[in-house]
């Protein structure tokens, strides 16, 4: 499955296509799936779970034990908690926003979605979310899942990326290629 798939490669890829597999044998894939985009929401919002995360300095002992504690609050159990223990054991944990991202690749791969990455500058109303997957659907010819990422850096606008093909309409890269422009001209 993972050479089917060119964004789902390297150990986050063989990891991904592995907990894939077992969730499609448990018919559970869309639960591991809410499991894994849960502790993806609460690794963004802690810098500590973050650290913990990324940190060689935690032995596999200590960042199990704080992970255990992290997924019993959040409420992960079941075949997506094993997966992350799983990935604590062997040292891998470090690598777990990779393994997410490549998951949500094959989830989409196999319900025949596409998967966006999209950057915006302040969070998307529900509206505007529709109107943009209405927008790709119409493009793309299939359904589309958005992975939004919030950079208010970019100014105004949104860069979306699907598959191998960008459209950057960012304000950011708008003022860099007039300032371009401006110094050619000069």
């Amino acid at each position: 499955m993972a050479a089917e798939h060119p964004s789902v490669s390297g150990v986050a890829g063989r990891y991904a296509t592995a907990l894939f597999e077992l969730a499609r044998e448990e018919k559970s894939v869309d639960a591991v799936k809410a499991d894994l985009d849960n502790f993806d929401a609460l690794l963004n919002e802690s810098a500590d779970l973050k650290r913990l995360v990324r940190s060689p300095v935690f032995s596999a002992g200590a960042q199990l034990k704080a992970l255990s504690a992290v997924l019993d609050k959040a409420g992960i159990s079941g075949t997506s908690a094993k997966f992350l223990k799983v990935l604590t054991g062997n040292r891998r944990l470090f690598a777990v926003a990779g393994v997410i991202r490549a998951y949500r690749a094959l989830v989409a791969n196999f319900k025949g979605e596409a998967t966006a990455e999209v950057i915006v500058a302040e969070q998307l109303n529900d509206k505007n979310l529709d109107a943009l997957k209405a927008a790709l659907k119409s493009v793309t010819g299939k359904d589309v899942a958005l992975n939004v990422k919030i950079d208010p850096s970019i100014i105004g606008g949104l860069v979306v990326k699907v598959g191998s093909r960008m459209v950057d309409s960012s304000l950011r890269t708008k003022l860099n290629s007039i300032k371009h422009a401006m110094k050619e001209a000069g």
